[in-house]
């Protein structure tokens, strides 16, 4: 007997794009820019009141209901766009409205994607079902310009390990930013070291902020530098250039509470995602003194190149957003250990972009000198492998589920065994796929892919959430014991 033939079990959910799912944003017309935008403020103020408020009136009719606050959306988008009007500017709230409508947009968070899930333990487990168990599952979303951001879905499992999702309702609503951060200096620090750019105008930059600073205290402290330093290295000007430009990746969002969790979606805020944020994997790590924080690594990218970026939230309210360094932090595909080994946080990275590596750090947000733990052996994975979320431990050692790509770049899930206590070792492995695209999973935006970023134990049974040829998601379960019975 071989793997193929371990009873998995595809469950009936599918879960599958839907365009009506839409979220406000800032449409900035082009070309033109501030030329074009005066021209289109122009037009409006010359409307007569009445005609304004018929045209507003038209548009609130058509957008309020596919919108939880589309008024108060306008409203902040006027706002953005005062730095570009005359200061004397004074409309009134009709046309600050107007005036916000005409720079705004729908996006449809969904309309390509719905896929590569991760999933963990909901904060609340209230009023449920004698050994059932809530869950929060993140998903990609893919919209027009193959751009992604992160949803959220929740559920439960019966102690049969039968699945329930809860239908999500049809408003979105992207966060609102902190607008003035905090940053620790010595993580600010070892950054710029592990960057080369701890230089002695980066040093003397930093060197009257507090141990906590705020971004504003940052930019005045360059801004200071270079007024009193006129002439400065080409080297000095490029590590000041990162220092200003590391606290972008680096910020802070919140939703409201009043919002469902699967209304609240992660967009794109850096200038480093603004092609994307891809691939968040999520655990639930409990340190050593029982504290839980929920963390997720996922790749950052700007149409150029890609950034490991890790989120961190204990609420999924708020969510702190971290840049990664170090020489193991340069690759796609990072995952969290769900709790320390041996007082260290533990990562599997991948450094070539064909094998899988682990690292073990002190600060979760740095990770250096990585070993490799698996290089592609069989068939069905030469090309690459990588992980497919965050190890899932048990009683026998870390169940580490990976994905492999064969002929013709097709994608299958497989599973490795790893030392409870020293996970470099790899002490048992499936030889075969544990999940191949069926012929329904076969067809979509890449076919022949099957593909996670996390699956959950509960009852002796294991959850697996995976993407369909990067199109939608299902859900397939098998049974812990049978799985741990068949590695060799």
């Amino acid at each position: 007997m071989n793997s193929s033939e371990l009873q998995v079990r595809r469950q009936s959910i599918v879960i599958t794009p839907d365009t009506k799912r839409v979220l406000l944003r800032p449409f900035v017309p082009v070309p033109g820019g501030a030329e074009r935008t005066s021209r289109i403020v122009g037009q409006i103020m010359r409307l007569s009141d009445a005609e304004a408020r018929r045209v507003l009136e038209g548009v609130l009719g058509e957008f309020r209901d596919r919108h939880r606050d589309a008024e108060g959306f306008f409203e902040r988008r006027f706002n953005q766009l005062k730095p570009l009007l005359p200061s004397k500017f004074k409309p009134s709230k009709t046309k600050r409205l107007l005036i916000g409508s005409y720079f705004t947009c729908e996006y449809s968070l969904e309309a390509a994607a719905l896929f590569n899930p991760s999933i963990v333990p909901h904060p609340d487990q209230s009023e449920l079902e004698t050994d059932s168990i809530r869950f929060i599952m993140s998903l990609r979303a893919t919209g027009e310009g193959h751009i992604s951001s992160i949803e959220f879905r929740t559920g439960t499992i019966n102690k049969l390990g039968e699945v329930t999702v809860d239908s999500p309702n049809r408003y979105v609503s992207s966060a609102e930013e902190r607008p003035d951060p905090v940053y620790e200096k010595s993580e600010f620090t070892t950054k710029l070291h592990d960057e080369g750019a701890l230089t002695s105008a980066t040093r003397e930059i930093l060197r009257p902020l507090s141990k906590k600073f705020r971004r504003s205290q940052l930019v005045t402290r360059i801004a200071r530098f270079r007024k009193s330093h006129a002439k400065l290295t080409s080297v000095q000007n490029r590590s000041i250039e990162q220092a200003a430009t590391w606290v972008d990746p680096n910020y802070t969002i919140r939703f409201s509470k009043t919002h469902e969790l699967s209304e609240r979606a992660i967009f794109p805020v850096s200038s480093y995602e603004r092609n994307g944020i891809e691939d968040a994997r999520f655990v639930r790590f409990t340190d050593d003194d029982g504290t839980v924080t929920y963390y997720s690594t996922y790749t950052a990218y700007n149409g150029r190149e890609i950034r490991p970026q890790l989120i961190q939230t204990t609420d999924f309210t708020h969510f702190r957003i971290r840049s990664l360094s170090g020489d193991a932090a340069t690759n796609k595909g990072m995952a969290l250990f769900p709790r320390r080994i041996g007082g260290k946080f533990a990562m599997i990275t991948r450094q070539n972009g064909e094998s899988l590596y682990i690292a073990l750090s002190d600060d979760v947000s740095r990770w250096i000198k990585p070993v490799r733990l698996l290089i592609p052996t069989h068939a069905w994975e030469f090309t690459q492998i990588g992980n497919c979320g965050s190890p899932v431990e048990t009683e026998k050692g870390w169940l580490l589920l990976t994905h492999g790509v064969g002929p013709v770049r097709k994608y299958c899930i497989g599973a490795v065994l790893l030392d409870r206590d020293n996970p470099v070792k790899v002490i048992g492995q499936l030889p075969e796929p544990l999940i191949a695209p069926d012929e329904s999973e076969r067809e979509g935006y890449v076919p022949n892919v099957v593909y996670t970023c996390g699956a959950i134990l509960h009852s002796r049974t294991l959850i697996i959430p995976y993407a369909m040829s990067d199109t939608a998601t299902r859900i397939a379960s098998i049974g812990i014991d049978e799985l741990l019975g068949r590695m060799q």
